[in-house]
């Protein structure tokens, strides 16, 4: 017996029930018994149960040939969590319902990862969040999910900041403070695999298997999908791309790691000594001068990522290869199309192909991915965080995605590793 007794089965029933609806949109009771494998007493028994708990709501009678019948779909104030994302140059708070949709947000830019402020902005913005809510709604909250990156105290010079002011976090403990703050249990997360997480249950650029997603932020980290499952690792460090070393000279690379070559810092030190507003050209309103600089930041980028991606591939067989983060969408894809070419200027010999895809969620993805695990852990029948398959387009036949934009045939993708 699913969950070991009688209590436990009607759990997984029910999650199994929400999770059908959910990919669904809409369903009446005799389709939400053919979805889950339930007889259809069992699934209308389970129903009317949620309906009463106000997590599913029923809809207008639908008429047709036979009986008719009632939909019902998740009820969004069913359920919230709360995201927060502490990063080395933000910090973001987001609420969510049950159906993901955004209630409220928060975000406060930081000059430097100093434990003090940034834990003073994690806290406050989750207080505010959890404030502005109803009693009601209050007592929804199914947890809180924290994103934030390894080891905050390093990589002090590359930041610019104070090693011994970085210090500091070796005496912090983040889940705990935001814990204490809002009363509510906190699921700690490393933020790229954060990120990963939202890509994996709302996008659309990871389907395979066995796939790696790359995240362009501050620094630059990574997200590992095994057996269509987010791989975290045995001490939750899988996925740290950026500690990478580089091997051989890698234009523009002056470190040791792919951090050094790869990230959203060393692209905003060139704008800002350029006299860029690195704001305005992170939304991508820049112009042709921050574009100059982003080509400088990007011939040395590519061909390092490229050998990171490269190097990944030879460890573990991913199928596929995604790159988001905050980049804007633009300079976004000039970074696939120039790693594509960078890429095949690597000898792949004995190399499994892969595709390579552009994420779909951007740079928030780490703070929605930090709301959304806490209710997948809460709803989801699957103990494992599973690919979210059921945004495959049916109507486009089994490639699920359109050849990314600047990657032309006979080689779109680096599925054609070989050619």
């Amino acid at each position: 017996m699913r969950g070991g007794d009688a209590g436990g089965l009607r759990a997984f029933n029910e999650r199994r029930v929400i999770d059908a609806v959910l990919r669904a949109g809409a369903l009446s009771k005799a389709e939400v018994a053919r979805a889950t494998g339930l007889s259809g007493q069992s699934a209308s028994v389970i129903v009317e149960r949620l309906v009463e708990q106000g997590l599913l709501a029923k809809g207008d009678k639908v008429r047709g040939r036979g009986q008719p019948s009632t939909p019902v779909s998740v009820a969004g104030s069913g359920a919230f969590s709360l995201g927060v994302k502490i990063g080395r140059r933000s910090v973001e708070a987001r609420l969510i319902d049950l159906t993901g949709e955004t209630v409220a947000e928060r975000a406060t830019r930081l000059e430097a990862p100093l434990p003090g402020p940034v834990m003073e902005a994690a806290t406050g913005q989750a207080r505010e969040l959890l404030e502005a809510m109803s009693p009601a709604h209050r007592a929804r909250l199914c947890g809180v999910g924290l994103a934030l990156p390894g080891e905050m105290d390093a990589w002090a010079d590359e930041l610019g900041a104070p090693k011994a002011a970085l210090a500091g976090w070796r005496a912090v403990d983040p889940g705990a403070m935001l814990a204490a703050a809002t009363g509510a249990e906190v699921s700690v997360f490393n933020d790229a695999a954060a990120a990963c997480a939202a890509e994996m249950l709302t996008g659309e650029a990871l389907e395979a298997g066995c796939a790696l997603y790359v995240h362009v932020g501050a620094f630059i980290g990574a997200g590992v999908v095994l057996d269509g499952r987010l791989y975290r690792g045995a001490r939750l460090n899988a996925g740290a791309l950026g500690s990478m070393p580089l091997a051989g000279r890698v234009p523009g690379a002056k470190g040791r790691q792919l951090i050094h070559a790869a990230s959203g810092v060393g692209l905003a030190r060139r704008l800002r000594a350029a006299g860029i507003d690195v704001t305005r050209a992170m939304a991508g309103l820049g112009g042709a001068e921050a574009d100059a600089q982003f080509a400088d930041w990007l011939a040395g980028a590519a061909p390092a990522l490229a050998r990171a991606v490269v190097s990944a591939m030879a460890v573990i067989d991913f199928e596929a290869v995604a790159i988001d983060g905050v980049l804007p969408p633009a300079w976004r894809l000039r970074l696939l199309d120039a790693t594509h070419e960078a890429v095949l200027r690597f000898d792949r010999t004995g190399l499994s192909p892969a595709e390579l895809r552009e994420g779909t969620i951007g740079g928030e993805a780490r703070v929605l991915g930090a709301a959304l695990l806490p209710l997948q852990a809460r709803f989801s029948p699957e103990p494992d965080l599973l690919i979210n398959r059921r945004r495959a387009r049916a109507a486009a036949g089994p490639t699920a995605l359109d050849p990314a934009p600047g990657f032309e045939a006979p080689s779109p993708h680096l599925d054609r590793w070989r050619s």
